[in-house]
């Protein structure tokens, strides 16, 4: 009898010991892809600051005289920023609201408020 129960005590101590290798080898993988997660995590958040910090662009307004040949068109291919406006036409669109302008129709001589985009922080 002693010989079986001493078979039985090394075959429970070998599956206790393949359980614990099993659950470090499982913490240890688990531990490496925390890590990666982390790592990722942390260098895209700070490629992300640094991006934004690249360029600030400050929206200002300014008025022009209207010359004889300027449309609202080609003062918009003069002005528009394309990073802040999907199409000419949403910019002629802001330029006729602040301007209170009802359709397309400008005139020589006449002032218009238009927007413009810069990196310069002008305070005030």
């Amino acid at each position: 009898m002693s010989n079986a129960k001493s078979e039985n005590r090394i075959k429970r101590n070998r599956i206790r010991r393949q359980k614990e290798i099993r659950r470090h080898f499982f913490m240890t993988v688990m531990t490496i892809c925390l890590v990666m997660v982390f790592s990722i995590s942390v260098s895209g958040f700070l490629s992300n600051a640094q991006s934004d910090e690249d360029r600030t662009s400050y929206k200002y307004y300014k008025s022009i005289s209207i010359a004889s040949d300027d449309t609202l068109w080609s003062i918009a291919q003069e002005y528009i920023d394309e990073e802040h406006y999907d199409s000419i036409d949403e910019y002629i669109k802001e330029v006729k609201k602040l301007n209170h302008l009802y359709n397309n129709t400008i005139t020589y001589g006449e002032h218009l408020i238009i927007p413009y985009y810069s990196d310069a922080y002008i305070g005030g």
